[in-house]
Order: C-alpha cells, then structure tokens, then sequence
C-alpha cells in the first residue's frame, strides 16, 4: 500500500519560506472528481503574475545574515520538513497514478514493503507515457532490451484490465541510475551530479539506507532562485544575458501542432525527453506538451485526444487550466537569447517547466492574434460516473485551431533550448566544479532503462499468467487499445 512519512523538523539555516510544490489533483477513476476551487490544485501562470515574478528578486538577506558558500550548505537542508510519499513494488500503477496527481508530485520513491526503509527506484510521468504507449501498441523497446513477447505480454494483460504492478512499469521510461547522497554530503555534490543530468536524487539518513528525502532538479534551481541572495557567486550570475553566458544548445527536439498527440509522445520516449516545443510551419513556438500532461489521457475516452493534433490537445490543456483556475491563464515557455539568467529562471519557477524555449523575433506570417484568448468552452456537470476529463466537454468549434492558442504572438521562432541541465551545469562549472557532460547522461539513461527492464520483467514475470489475468478481469486502468 502507499505511503507517506514526515521527516522531524530540524534548524534551518534558511527562512521558514517551503520550497515545496503545490499539489493539484484529478483523477484516473470514475470517482466524482474533487472541487476544481479546491486549494491544493496547482495555479496556472497569468500574464499578472508572471509580471509580478520578474519584477520581484530572490528573497532579501536576513537582518545581519553572514553570505555563505553555497557549496557547504548540507543536502539535508533542503529537503528538511519534507512529506515523502511512497508506493511499493506491488502497487497497481493506477494507484501510483493517482498519487502523482493528487499530490502533485512529478515522481514517486518506491520501497520493497512498507516496512522497508530504503528506496529501489522510482515511478513517474515518463514510465506512464511508456506504459500508455505499450498498451497502445506503439511502445519501441531498445535492441538490447527483452524480446518482444514479454512487452507483448504486459500490454495483453493492462487491456484486460487485470492490475498491473509497478514494478513492470517502473522502468518502462528512460532515465538514469538511482542516486543516493547522505544528508550531510555537502550541495557541491548534488549539483555535481544533477548538473550533469540525473534529475533527481534520494537523500538518505547519514549511515544508513533510510530516505529522508528528494531532491529534483526543479526543487534545487527553486533554492537557488528563493535564497541567491545569500549566495554571492549565484547572485553575480543573474543579470547576465543567456548569450553572454553561453548556455543552451541548438539541438531543440520540437514537433509540429499538426502532428498527432501520440506522435508527440513517441518523441518523448525514444528522444527520453520530458518535454516538447510545439511550433506552426514557420517554426514559431506556440505551447509545450510534457510528459506531465498525459495525466490528461488515461482514459478509455480520451482516445479521440491521442488522436488528435497537438494544437487541439494545447487549447484543450489551456482551457482545462482556465476553469480550474476561474481565469484565462496560459503558460510562459519562451525566452530569447537576451533574457537575463534571472528572467530565465523566475519563468522556470513559475511554470515548473523543465526547460524553457529560445526564440528569435517572430515571424511575420505567424496569423495568430496579438491578444491572448481561451476559446469558450463549458463541461457537463460532474456526476459519480463522469471521468474527470471528458474530451466531449471541450466542444469549441475553434478548438482545433491555431488562431484559438493563447499568446503565440508573444513568442518567436525556435531557436534553441535552455534546460535545468544546463543552468546546474553552468553553476558547478563556475564554482570550479567538474560535473560530467550531460549528453554521456543521456546515453547512460538509455543503458540503464534498458538493463533494468530485464530486472523488472524477470521479477514480475511470475505474475502475468492467464489465471491472475481471470481473476483481474475487471481491473479499473481504463486505457485499451
């Protein structure tokens, strides 16, 4: 059974300001979905609040603070007074689902037992995107990895909807080894290690295999943005343009809004990537679909969605954010190759975005209009047997064009890419640090999925038989082919 724990708070050296994520909720069941006002859902980025952000700094120095080094700060300071929840090997994956989005999570630790104190991996957004794909037929194992017929295998049973573990889908998503640092292990460490592309590392008790906590790419540039002031060397980074710092890469995987959904998420998981800019013929940016949004295609009835053009799916998310949030919202993915570093990073903050997008100028023959508008859109009433997304609710006949996204006036023709990576990369590197280069990380993400797919299949195959198929006959994950 899932579970969460609540580490002891300790001293901070910091403000008592959390640096936790805002959870929101949704759900995979036909359960009557929770109250879209209610204050755990995650707020969309408005084009106040994003002016707010940019002209608001990193929090001040405390009255008579003493700047420090940064590179001292202990790991365990950062994830002090942190709830971890945990799923076990043998939670069905819709479970593990509902956790991620009921809690707003984008990972899950996984332990043996609930007994078990230590953590053997995790569950996330890129293992559900596989794991749809595989149901769907159109997941594409490495050469290296199993033969076809055990994929084929757990893709028979999902669609009989018998339950599926997550120990068969923990490793579905490519991504790197599992990091463990102890607590006290100094933050030159981490950012090391993050800065060379692992998102995320466990933060277990000094001496022991216990986690007490998790810290992720995203929680760590969060730190460095909310406490830079203290840090002198950071600080100095900030107002330095992205060009003059030389960050970001030219090798911007992107799809066009023409493309179907599914497309989009083949892309994800063969590139092993989280997100995707999504542009119009002349190559302007106009959204971003990650890996976070198939929380949006569980469901038998969002095959229509999957089939659908990345333009509709983007209108669809922005509309969805829109009434959660009683207001026309849409999110901010783009900078230009003159932002600041800092201006990069409080629209990485805000957004909760894994990389931001760079563009140039936009291009003249871009038909969208100069002021951003949600196309009308109102669902059915919530019943008891209402999924919590219904793509029937989203019937707006303008829908499915370009001329309806948000916002794409604002943006420009994609040019380039900064991620999380890559700013952890150049603060280890100007600390003199020496973190790997993250395209080995890459790589290595590809070797590990694939080594520890046969770990999990050899684990698990005990389970897919025809008789626990019979017995799960009416299992309630609700994608089938």
């Amino acid at each position: 059974m899932p579970s969460g724990s609540a580490r002891q708070p300790s001293p901070a050296a910091f403000s008592s300001t959390s640096l936790s994520s805002r959870p929101s909720t949704g759900s995979l069941r036909a359960a009557p979905p929770p109250s879209p006002r209610s204050p755990s859902r995650h707020l969309s980025i408005t084009q106040h609040s994003m002016a707010d952000l940019l002209s608001t700094p990193p929090l001040p120095k405390q009255e008579g603070a003493t700047p420090r080094d940064w590179r001292s700060v202990a790991a365990g300071e950062l994830v002090d007074q942190q709830v971890l929840r945990f799923v076990e090997l043998d939670t069905p994956v819709e479970t593990a689902c509902q956790m991620l989005i009921d809690y707003g999570l984008s990972s899950l630790p996984i332990r043996t037992s609930p007994d078990d104190e230590s953590v053997c991996g995790t569950f996330d957004y890129t293992d559900l995107n596989a794991f749809l794909l595989l149901i769907m037929g159109l997941y594409q194992p490495e050469e290296d990895e199993l033969d076809l017929s055990s994929f084929e295998e757990l893709a028979r049973k999902a669609r009989a909807g018998g339950s599926i573990p997550v120990k068969l889908v923990k490793d579905l998503g490519k991504k790197g080894p599992f990091v463990t640092v102890p607590e006290f292990a100094p933050l030159s460490k981490v950012v090391e290690i993050l800065g060379s592309g692992v998102h995320r590392i466990a933060v277990v008790q000094e001496g022991t295999n216990r986690v007490v906590g998790m810290i992720s790419q995203l929680r760590l540039i969060r730190f460095f943005w909310e406490y830079g002031r203290c840090f002198p060397s950071i600080e100095a980074l900030y107002p330095c343009s992205l060009r003059d710092l030389n960050i970001g890469s030219t090798a911007v995987i992107s799809i066009n809004g023409d493309k179907k959904v599914l497309d989009a998420l083949e892309v994800m998981n063969s590139e092993g990537v989280s997100s995707l800019a999504v542009v119009d013929n002349h190559y302007n940016v106009v959204g971003n679909i990650s890996t976070t949004d198939v929380k949006y295609l569980t469901r038998s009835s969002s095959i229509p969605l999957l089939k659908s053009t990345c333009f509709h799916f983007l209108t669809v998310i922005l509309t969805d954010r829109g009434l959660n949030d009683g207001k026309d919202s849409y999110p901010v993915f783009h900078v230009n190759p003159l932002s600041s570093l800092a201006h990069t990073v409080a629209k990485i903050v805000a957004t909760q975005a894994h990389r931001m997008w760079v563009v140039e100028t936009p291009s003249p023959a871009s038909t969208a209009p100069p002021t951003p508008t949600l196309p009308h859109a109102v669902p059915p009433p919530p019943t008891s047997h209402s999924p919590v997304f219904s793509v029937s609710a989203f019937s707006s006949p303008s829908a499915s064009s370009l001329n309806s996204i948000p916002g794409i006036r604002m943006s420009g023709r994609l040019t380039g890419v900064v991620s999380l990576t890559d700013i952890l990369h150049l603060i280890a590197k100007s600390s003199g640090l020496a973190p790997e280069d993250p395209s080995e990380a890459r790589r290595q993400r590809r070797r590990s999925s694939s080594s520890s797919m046969r770990a999990s299949f050899e684990q698990g195959r005990a389970s897919l038989d025809l008789r626990e198929l019979r017995e799960h006959r009416g299992g309630s994950f609700e994608i089938r082919r």
